[in-house]
């Protein structure tokens, strides 16, 4: 029979990453385990797993929100804007919004301080930046009306992007000064997308 709480599907899921973030964050990735998650949550390791294929899922869980913004930017943009400028747009809502995916929230530094601590999550933050550049060549090459290079573009805009979250989680890990950090993030990114515009063209 399962635990107490086990069939609670979306609120289990929530319970469970809430749960492995926080004794992360408290103790490193490397030092807590699987089993240690599942009993501070009260469900089993097998429940973990259901939800939470691999251990690094439990603290890099945003990957189905990044392949959602990046289909919508190309599947929903208006006819007359191009791709690239739709995810410029995209990316400027995040920033504005602070959403995790920017990068620039207050609580950022505690995340990449335990990524960067850990071979396993840069690792897997590596296979998810390669997840996600083949998920937006996919949408870009089913689009007819994009005209570039698919493979190009979004090898192009990927590592861009993740250039641009690296430099701004070495500041903040260095201990700048917040504010000056999010504003150079956002000029950043006017540069990123500038480059972009300039070579690709579309």
């Amino acid at each position: 029979m399962p635990r107490t709480g086990e069939r609670g599907g979306p609120q289990t899921r929530a319970r469970i990453r809430e749960v492995a973030n926080r004794m992360f964050l408290e103790s490193g990735y490397d030092a807590v385990t699987v089993a240690e998650v599942a009993r501070e949550a009260g469900v089993s390791s097998v429940t973990v797993f259901n939800h939470f294929p691999r251990k690094e899922d439990l603290f890099l869980d945003r990957q189905d929100d990044a392949v959602d913004l990046l289909r919508e930017a190309v599947a929903d943009r208006p006819d007359d804007v191009d791709a690239l400028e739709s995810l410029r747009r995209a990316v400027l809502r995040m920033f504005d919004e602070r959403h995790p995916l920017s990068g620039v929230d207050e609580r950022s530094a505690p995340f990449f301080r335990t990524v960067a601590d850990s071979p396993a999550l840069i690792a897997r933050a590596r296979e998810i930046a390669a997840e996600l550049q083949a998920e937006l060549e996919d949408a870009l090459a089913g689009d007819p009306a994009f005209a570039g290079d698919p493979a190009l573009f979004a090898a192009l805009f990927l590592a861009g992007y993740a250039a641009l979250l690296v430099g701004t989680a070495k500041r903040m890990l260095a201990g700048d000064d917040h504010a000056g950090v999010v504003a150079a993030h956002r000029e950043r990114i006017d540069a990123l997308f500038g480059a972009l515009r300039s070579g690709l063209g579309t």
